[in-house]
């Protein structure tokens, strides 16, 4: 049975997430603040971390930051916000995944299931996902495809880098432009078609059995891999 560790000082929230990760068949164990979870992370080590960002005595990025010195312990960052710097900043810091609240308890489940299926992608450079050919490095947003760099403007990468840390979830333009772009945005959604364009055509060499950046007609797109 896999060990998941949730530190959540909302116990609102907390005992919602016990409830369904132990009815999905894991083993749960809870923490409330970021020392209490060291404590039980260096007592027994768990298989994923469902880590909040704001925490009494010692924040989540903190906890994220001790931990990665270490391990590449799956972690699951969970957060009010959701801007894309802070999903950035997760990321960059070594989280695996991201969730705003609220939140569904089922897409929870589904996310840790997700990320426990992935291989470990930590190294000493940093956080790399491979896809087939194509390899995206999430600390120095830096994208190679065969070995050689895919040069893409900085709004285009971000989508890119949005769209990678979900694969095979799709998003609409709205949500595209609210997480990349920012609420604050006040041009065309035709931006987000454009930048997609633009993506296609710097991965035009990707092979389509390895993935791809789908569109869903009337839905929006995805990051596409074979599970």
């Amino acid at each position: 049975m896999k060990t998941i560790l949730v530190v959540e000082d909302e116990p609102a929230i907390a005992r919602v997430l016990v409830v369904y990760l132990r009815k999905a068949g894991f083993d749960v164990m809870l923490a409330s603040d970021g020392r209490k979870a060291l404590e039980l992370y260096v007592q027994k080590p768990p298989s994923l971390i469902l880590l909040d960002v704001m925490l009494p005595h010692m924040d989540g990025w903190e906890v994220l930051h001790q931990i990665r010195e270490t391990s590449s312990c799956p972690i699951i960052m969970l957060t009010a916000r959701d801007g894309i710097d802070d999903r950035l900043s997760g990321l960059n810091g070594g989280a695996d995944d991201y969730m705003s609240k609220p939140f569904i308890p089922e897409e929870v489940v589904a996310r840790v299931h997700a990320v426990l299926r992935r291989p470990s992608q930590w190294t000493d450079e940093g956080r790399q996902s491979r896809f087939g050919r194509l390899s995206i490095d999430f600390l120095s947003q830096r994208v190679t495809l065969s070995g050689a760099e895919v040069t893409l403007m900085p709004r285009d990468m971000a989508v890119l880098l949005y769209l990678a840390e979900h694969p095979n979830r799709t998003f609409t333009r709205d949500q595209l432009i609210e997480n990349v772009w920012g609420t604050d945005y006040e041009g065309s959604d035709r931006a987000v078609d454009l930048s997609i364009k633009r993506i296609r055509q710097a991965l035009s060499h990707w092979p389509a059995e390895e993935g791809e950046i789908r569109t869903l007609r009337g839905t929006g797109y995805q990051f596409w891999i074979e599970n």
